[in-house]
C-alpha cells in the first residue's frame, strides 16, 4: 500500500480553535485541556489522547497510541476563542454552566479568565428562549458574515496562529429544511446579501470559516455546514468540515445497543426514550421548533441502523418516541430512560431498560478535542470536504448524497481506525483472519 504520510503537512505551529458558543460544552473542554496540560487530570474519553490503534497481523502486537501514530498537534500548541451571545469570560461561563468543580476551576482560572468571547451573530427567530446582550448588529447577513471573518484574521494575527479550525458549540437552531437559498452557493451567497430568513446564524459561521480557509466541525443537530451550497462551497476552497450533533448520552447508547440487536436478529415491538436536562441546552430545546431539530436527529438512528425496508418482520412497524424535558435542578446532568421492547425465537417477548444518568459536557468535551485535532490533520493531510471517516463522533453524520449514514458506532470507529492507516500507509484491518488458519 501508498504511504500517503508523505504528502502530511507537519503538526508545526500553533493552533486556534474557534468556538462559536462558549457554554457548558465549550467551556469544559477548554479548562479539561488546561488542567490535562498542567497535569492535574487525565483526558479520559478522549480516542485522540488514551485511544490505541492495532497494526499489522494480531501476532505482530503493534498497538501504538494513536497520537504516536498519526501526526497531531499537541495540547500545548492549542489556543482558544470564540464567540458568545453573552458577555462572560471563559471563567465565568464555566461557573455558571456548573459542570466542573469549584476547586478544580480556580486552579485554572487566570487561563480562563483570560478568554473573553467575541460578539456573536445571533437571531432570535432560531434561538427562542435566549435573549442576547452581546451581539453584532448589521443590516445583512453577509455584512455579519464579513464581520465573523475579520474575527477570524484578527484572532490568528493576535495570537500569531498557523492554523485553525471551527467548532460550532453553541444551541440547537430552531428547525428547518433544506431550501432555495441552501441549494447553489450563488443562491446561498444572494441569500445573505438579501438578508434571507431561511439563512441561520450558523450557516453564516459555516461560510465564513470555510472562507477564511478554515475546516468546520458542527456539534449541534441544526442545519448548518450540511447544505448543498456549503458543501460546494467546502469542495472548491478545499476545505474540511464535518457534523452534525455530537453523539452523546442516550444516542450513543442506541448506537450501541441497536446493533446488537440487528446482529442477533431479534425483533423491536417499541422504544421509547426520555430524557430530563436542565443546562443552557435542556432551556433551549424547551422551545418545540428547536426540540423538532433534536428530536429527527434521534429519530434518524434507529431506521438507518435496522433497517426495517430489508429486514420487515423484524422492524417494520416498530414504534419510537423521543422526549426531552427541561428540568432545571438536573443541571448539566441528563438521566435518561429507555424502555425496550423486543422479540425472540418463535416470537416471544422480552424487555431491555436502560437508565443512564450521565453528564452532558463531560461526554462532548473530549468529542470537541478529538474533531479539533483530526479536522486539523485533514486539512495537513489535503483532505477537504464532507469527512465521512469522522461520523463516529455524530448523531446525524455527514455522508455522500449517493449513499445511507452509517450509525453503527463500532463500524464508524473501523472507518476512523482504517482512515488513519490508509494515511500511513499500514495495511487495512478487515478482520478475515484467515492466515492464521491455513
Amino acid at each position: 500500500m501508498s504511504n500517503l504520510s508523505a504528502n502530511i503537512l507537519p503538526p508545526d505551529g500553533k493552533v486556534g480553535v474557534l468556538l462559536p458558543g462558549l457554554g457548558a460544552v465549550a467551556t469544559t473542554f477548554i479548562a479539561g485541556v488546561i488542567a490535562v496540560r498542567k497535569g492535574i487530570a487525565q483526558p479520559f474519553g478522549s480516542l485522540t489522547q488514551m485511544g490505541t490503534i492495532r497494526l499489522g497481523k494480531r501476532t505482530e502486537h503493534r498497538f501504538p497510541k494513536i497520537k504516536d501514530f498519526v501526526p497531531l498537534a499537541e495540547l500545548s500548541q492549542l489556543v482558544f476563542g470564540g464567540w458568545d451571545i453573552f458577555e462572560e469570560n471563559a471563567y465565568e461561563a464555566a461557573k455558571h454552566a456548573g459542570v466542573l468543580d469549584a476547586q478544580l476551576l480556580e486552579e485554572l482560572r487566570p487561563e480562563l479568565e483570560a478568554i473573553s468571547p467575541m460578539k456573536a451573530v445571533f437571531d432570535q427567530r432560531y434561538v427562542r428562549r435566549l435573549h442576547g446582550t452581546h451581539v453584532k448588529h448589521a443590516s445583512t447577513h453577509y455584512d455579519l458574515m464579513e464581520m465573523l471573518r475579520e474575527d477570524i484574521r484578527s484572532f490568528k494575527a493576535v495570537n500569531h496562529l498557523d492554523r485553525m479550525v471551527m467548532v460550532w458549540t453553541a444551541s440547537t437552531e430552531a428547525y428547518q429544511e433544506i431550501s432555495e437559498p441552501h441549494q447553489s452557493l450563488e443562491a446561498f451567497v444572494a441569500g445573505m446579501k438579501s438578508n434571507d430568513p431561511r439563512i441561520a446564524p450558523s450557516m453564516v459561521y459555516a461560510y465564513a470559516s470555510i472562507a477564511e480557509g478554515v475546516p468546520f466541525a458542527n456539534g449541534a443537530p441544526n442545519l448548518a455546514v450540511d447544505i448543498p451550497a456549503l458543501v460546494e462551497f467546502a469542495k472548491e476552497k478545499h476545505v474540511p468540515i464535518a457534523g452534525k450533533d455530537f453523539k452523546t448520552g442516550q444516542t450513543l447508547l442506541k448506537t450501541v445497543l441497536a446493533p446488537m440487536l440487528k446482529a442477533r436478529m431479534l425483533g423491536l415491538e417499541g422504544w421509547f426514550s426520555s430524557n430530563i436536562l436542565g443546562n443552557r441546552d435542556g432551556e433551549v430545546l424547551d422551545d418545540p421548533d428547536s426540540f423538532r431539530t433534536k428530536e429527527e436527529s434521534k429519530l434518524s438512528v434507529l431506521e438507518y441502523i435496522l433497517q426495517p425496508d430489508l429486514y420487515p418482520m423484524l422492524y417494520g412497524k416498530y414504534y419510537h418516541k423521543v422526549r426531552i424535558n427541561y428540568y432545571p435542578p438536573r443541571g448539566d446532568n441528563k438521566e435518561s430512560w429507555d424502555n425496550i421492547d423486543i422479540f425472540g425465537w418463535l416470537g416471544y417477548p422480552m424487555q431491555i431498560k436502560v437508565n443512564f444518568l450521565c453528564r452532558d459536557s463531560i461526554l462532548a468535551a473530549p468529542i470537541v478535542l478529538d474533531l479539533a485535532l483530526f479536522m486539523d490533520l485533514a486539512q495537513r493531510s489535503g483532505m477537504y470536504g464532507i469527512q465521512e471517516w469522522l461520523s463516529f463522533y455524530f448523531k446525524s453524520p455527514m455522508h455522500a448524497a449517493e449513499v445511507y449514514p452509517e450509525h453503527d458506532l463500532f463500524i464508524q470507529l473501523m472507518k476512523l481506525k482504517n482512515r488513519l492507516r490508509h494515511l500511513m500507509g499500514e495495511e487495512l484491518i478487515t478482520h478475515l483472519g484467515l492466515e492464521y488458519y491455513e
